[in-house]
């Protein structure tokens, strides 16, 4: 074992990678065959890569949606082999993140409850969104809604945007 120790040692010249691929050639010898893979990726960064593919995957059609707005938002259903878009019209109870991964929340009434929706605005799940209304309020998140029935959940509409 110490005699091992010392030998890794001494080879300072070579790297990690062929070291472990030089225990394996005398394992086993179906693995020697393969080559190490570097991943080289060219001038980019790892960092400036995801940059450029979150790019690619933004969407650039999405009107302003703001907090307090009313939104009609289709969503793409798969019921089998088929495909259809379903309307999901709520308020904008909440806006979260920024860039690829930003969401919102839409709050409705379905049936006398209250359900929310969280949807992620540039997923290909969301085939659009519709501003029918825009919405006057005072604070970034209307979770004070929740705790409303009736015409208490109605918000003023603001006309100058």
């Amino acid at each position: 074992m110490a005699a091992e120790s010392n030998e890794i040692n001494d080879m300072t010249s070579e790297t990690e990678a062929t070291t472990v691929e030089t225990s394996l050639e005398t394992s086993t010898p179906a693995v020697a065959t393969l080559e190490p893979v570097k991943a080289t990726t060219g001038k980019l960064s790892a960092q400036d890569l995801i940059r450029a593919f979150e790019a690619d995957q933004l969407k650039s059609d999405l009107p302003e949606i703001y907090v307090g707005d009313t939104v009609r938002v289709g969503v793409r259903i798969s019921e089998g082999n088929k495909e259809r878009i379903q309307p999901y019209e709520g308020v904008v109870i909440a806006k979260r993140h920024g860039g690829l991964h930003e969401t919102i929340t839409v709050r409705r009434i379905f049936q006398g409850v209250g359900v929310e929706r969280v949807f992620m605005l540039h997923s290909p799940q969301v085939a659009s969104i519709k501003v029918e209304r825009r919405g006057k309020v005072r604070r970034a998140k209307l979770f004070y809604l929740r705790d409303r029935v009736g015409k208490a959940t109605r918000v003023k509409q603001r006309f100058d945007r």
